[in-house]
């Protein structure tokens, strides 16, 4: 006798089965998310069940970075000046709702606000009222974002200096204070802390490379700097990777600056400088550049820092200034000194 059971056949349905399935995956799906946002809703008081749950959404911070222009003809420039409660462009590029966003500012070094916020209404913000260095927070509610690459720098007016000292820390007088006529002052200096010292100022330079070198010991320490000239620092980096074939950010080029900033008190100690040296302006700044790449800084790397001087003031006629190569016995080392006076000026030392 045959044990095996027949085989029962079962025939197809009319209609596929993973025609009906899909649907159904896809209400789960949805349902998964509409709890999710629930849930979230539930967790940030902010968004209250009685609101579409659309608005945790709208809500949430966009991503925002300072725009292409904020960084000088350079690209290179990373501080921003102002002087207290200043309004100042801050140029921003927000990728997301911007709809009620407003702003506040940030200690460098420090995680908390230092002032109310402010609604954000274009390009333009007010700079906090006491000097120092800051970053820019956007806030939505009680979300807050830290926009990173650009430093605003708050001034210490030179109106504070009083006769030759400045909070303590001894700056000289100017020849215009003395005189009555002469180059203008800088309009501010600033307040630079230790934990300042290595900020980044712009691509290729540091707070500290900006620092007086007189004997004081004081701190907080004060500086002048010009923009302009920061500029023109970093256009002239450029130009030298560029005859190596590359960009900045592929090129490097050991740089070693021998003077920044100086007092006036300090540059009357300065054995053959300018009387009225740009130095004392925050506009100029002595550098040694191994633009040929081989590990030393020599004469003909001088020569060579000179020669992109040349082109970036053809290029930028707004940054014409001073250029002197230092090549003699005179000085242990060779350097070359850079200014964004306003006018040409060539020299040899």
């Amino acid at each position: 006798m045959d044990s095996t059971l027949p085989v029962q056949r079962l025939e197809p349905p009319d209609e596929p089965s993973y025609r009906h399935g899909r649907p159904a995956t896809i209400v789960t799906i949805g349902l998964v998310i509409v709890a999710t946002l629930g849930a979230i809703q539930f967790r940030h008081p902010e968004g209250s069940f009685d609101k579409p749950l659309g608005t945790f959404l709208t809500r949430a911070l966009p991503f925002a970075a300072p725009s292409a222009t904020a960084f000088g003809e350079s690209g290179g420039v990373l501080l921003k000046f102002a002087l207290p409660g200043e309004n100042v462009e801050y140029p921003l590029d927000v990728h997301g709702d911007p709809t009620a966003l407003a702003y506040s500012w940030v200690r460098n070094g420090d995680t908390a606000s230092v002032q109310s916020v402010l609604p954000l209404n274009g390009a333009d913000v007010r700079a906090p009222s006491k000097p120092g260095f800051y970053r820019l927070a956007l806030v939505r509610g009680d979300k807050r974002r830290i926009v990173d690459g650009l430093t605003l720098a708050v001034l210490v007016p030179f109106k504070d200096k009083e006769g030759a000292m400045l909070n303590g820390y001894r700056i000289g007088t100017y020849i215009s204070e003395r005189i009555g006529t002469g180059q203008e002052p800088p309009e501010g200096f600033l307040e630079i802390n230790q934990s300042d010292v290595d900020l980044p100022i712009s691509k290729h330079l540091k707070v500290g490379d900006f620092l007086n070198h007189d004997t004081q010991e004081t701190w907080p320490r004060y500086a002048a700097v010009s923009p302009r000239l920061l500029d023109k620092l970093e256009l002239v980096i450029a130009e030298l990777a560029r005859w190596h074939g590359g960009t900045v950010d592929d090129v490097h080029l050991s740089l070693d600056v021998h003077s920044g900033f100086r007092a006036p008190d300090h540059n009357r100690q300065v054995a053959r400088a300018a009387t009225d040296s740009q130095h004392q302006y925050g506009d100029a700044a002595d550098v040694a550049i191994d633009a040929n790449g081989d590990g030393k800084y020599t004469s003909m790397d001088s020569r060579m820092v000179g020669l992109a001087v040349e082109i970036v003031e053809l290029k930028h006629p707004d940054l014409v200034g001073g250029l002197g190569i230092y090549t003699s016995g005179h000085t242990r080392t060779t350097y070359v000194h850079i200014d964004a006076r306003g006018k040409r000026a060539r020299w040899r030392g």
